[in-house]
């Protein structure tokens, strides 16, 4: 079977349990968006995948072959993390070249194309980068390396408005030429909403989630009108949370829409951000 498969994965810290029999499967060339809130477990799981660190039960099958410290699956992954494992005083061209050493399919041409598209200077060492150039640094060897399965942990992190505007850019050029399985690990949630296929929300180690966007956002809707109007229509309904804007409101609902909606009232699709507070709040 091809795919990252996840099965019975448990791992605790001391008594803190970080993961909780996760059962997860990543198919292959699709975009998911791994979402959860700060210690849910998100970076515990993408490190037991990558063998970073070792689940206390469980496994992590990779195209079918057992990853636990086994070079030939692991080599089909690659994990951009908050952690930078190249040596400090490496300057970055000398990265691009070592990289082909351990992913031989490593594209050091389209490496030097995105940092001349980020304005990185690859001359430079990798301990004298910027929070959001180390971020942009990680990111061009993440979209280089061609593996099957790319996890990318935070990968917008320090990064401006402009630059994360262009990764996601490159992103989907990228995904769109030469598709793979890519796992988007963030907070920005409404940034990511129009990219990732799939979702998976995870909640204190558990899986609570794990559907299409579209399905889950087909789960509620959203209206607008008068703040009086809203407030008349969304009375004894499930509402996840509303917005306002002087006498005008938005509010969001979870739930079918049951008979006609009142005149001034208009009908927008759910918030996937408001969804995702209030399921990781419950």
């Amino acid at each position: 079977m091809t795919g990252i498969e996840i099965k019975n994965v448990s791992k605790n810290y001391g008594n803190v349990q970080a993961l909780s029999n996760i059962n997860l499967t990543f198919e292959s060339d699709k975009i998911y968006g791994l979402l959860g809130r700060n210690g849910a477990g998100k970076s515990t799981l993408l490190n037991i995948i990558t063998s970073r660190i070792f689940a206390d039960s469980g496994e992590v099958l990779i195209d079918g072959i057992p990853a636990k410290e086994n070079d030939h699956a692991l080599r089909k992954v690659y994990l951009m993390s908050e952690k930078n494992f190249y040596p400090g005083r490496m300057k970055i061209k000398e990265v691009f070249k070592w990289t082909r050493q351990f992913y031989p399919d490593f594209d050091e041409d389209y490496a030097y194309k995105l940092a001349e598209r980020f304005e990185l200077n690859t001359g430079k060492s990798v301990k004298s980068l910027s929070t959001g150039y180390n971020s942009i640094f990680k990111l061009i060897i993440a979209l280089s390396v061609n593996t099957p399965y790319v996890l990318l942990d935070e990968p917008v992190l320090g990064l401006d408005a402009n630059h994360r505007e262009l990764f996601y850019k490159v992103l989907l050029e990228k995904y769109s030429q030469s598709p793979c399985t890519i796992v988007i690990s963030t907070h920005l949630i409404e940034e990511v909403s129009n990219i990732i296929e799939n979702i998976i929300i995870i909640k204190k180690g558990r899986i609570i989630k794990n559907e299409t966007c579209e399905s889950l956002l087909a789960s509620g809707y959203s209206v607008a009108g008068t703040a009086a109007k809203v407030d008349a229509y969304i009375a004894g309904r499930n509402v996840l949370g509303v917005d306002n804007l002087g006498g005008l409101k938005q509010a969001y609902l979870l739930g079918k829409i049951d008979g006609e909606l009142p005149e001034g009232i208009e009908l927008g699709k759910l918030d996937l951000q408001k969804l995702f507070i209030q399921l990781t709040n419950q």
